[in-house]
């Protein structure tokens, strides 16, 4: 199976952050900042985006909504069976849950699933699992509380004869926006548990589907290999990046990069210019999404903040923030602060 991060995902998906964002205030032009997504690109029902121009414009919601509780669980709640197409369509015209559940694990890259998702089954119960420890862990909490709403709302939509979710475990303590949490799911959630999952009861998975079409199901199966040939993408920077933002962190030098997507260095040197960037530039704006988002959104000491972003110390990380924003961090941090005030 190709791998999550280098599929391309339909545009519909950026429509529904942009749209989701205008109902809290926040402008197109601020949510595709940096993301290269141009407005005619927006409106193009067959264009395709990165899963690295998504991650930019989720962060730049991030941005600009760092006050809003459950914000990753409330755009995930957006989302249904026509938003993914084709990948949808084969789901709603499954013969059953358990069925719908083994379409969404082989053509998962279709979906906006940054999770690794599984399921399981007990005496009683059968559900999905998600495990978000591969998601770069600043976008972490937001992803997989998108990943979680979208899975539960897509259950419920599917199971249209009466069934729905039923449980929903998460591990670790209750969040401070818990009650607004269970609001949300519509029961409380379980937490401390050993995993992350949502279940429906076991005598529910094998019934069928009011939506069951056995003529569409091969045809759909087909047309779901077709998109992931279509959307399949070996573009490098994008693999660099998932690099540096996950298993080899930010302090990552370039010969590190090229030995884990076993290459030479110069050939990932070569490579990168072919696609008019570089690992410099690439590493810089990484650190300059995530300055920005930590900043803003978080105490932590500039310090602590320089060495998480692979600085030597904070006066190098001063010196770059000042090229990126025309100001110190201290000034950024204080001016954002008393603008939300």
């Amino acid at each position: 199976m190709s791998k999550p991060e280098s599929i391309l995902h339909p545009v519909a998906i950026p429509q529904v952050m942009i749209n989701f964002a205008a109902s809290y205030g926040v402008d197109q032009d601020t949510c595709l900042q940096g993301t290269g997504i141009t407005e005619a690109e927006l409106y193009d029902s067959e264009a395709l985006v990165t899963r690295n121009q998504e991650m930019r414009l989720i962060e730049n919601l991030m941005l600009a909504l760092p006050d809003v509780s459950a914000l990753g669980f409330k755009l995930g709640m957006q989302y249904n069976i026509a938003t993914f197409g084709i990948w949808g369509f084969a789901l709603r015209t499954s013969r059953t849950l358990r069925d719908a559940a083994t379409v969404a694990m082989k053509y998962l890259p279709l979906s906006t699933a940054y999770c690794k998702v599984s399921p399981f089954e007990t005496d009683e119960y059968y559900g999905i699992c998600m495990d978000p420890d591969s998601i770069p862990p600043h976008l972490r909490q937001f992803l997989f509380e998108r990943d979680m709403a979208t899975g539960l709302n897509l259950m419920n939509e599917l199971s249209l004869a009466g069934v729905s979710v039923t449980g929903l475990e998460l591990q670790g303590e209750p969040l401070p926006y818990a009650e607004e949490l269970e609001k949300l799911c519509g029961f409380k959630p379980k937490y401390h548990s050993t995993r992350n999952a949502m279940w429906i009861n076991l005598k529910d998975v094998d019934r069928p589907l009011p939506t069951f079409d056995a003529n569409l199901v091969r045809m759909l199966d087909d047309q779901c290999k077709a998109q992931l040939e279509r959307r399949q993408t070996a573009g490098l920077s994008g693999q660099v990046r998932q690099q540096i933002l996950g298993p080899l962190g930010l302090v990552a030098t370039l010969d590190d990069i090229a030995d884990a997507l076993a290459l030479s260095p110069r050939s990932l040197r070569r490579k990168l210019e072919q696609e008019n960037t570089n690992f410099r530039a690439i590493v810089e704006e990484e650190r300059k999404q995530i300055a920005l988002q930590l900043l803003r959104g978080s105490d932590m000491k500039l310090e602590e903040l320089a060495i998480h972003l692979g600085y030597t110390d904070t006066a190098s990380f001063t010196r770059a923030f000042r090229r990126w924003m025309n100001c110190s961090p201290g000034e950024y941090r204080k001016t954002n602060r008393k603008a939300k005030q």
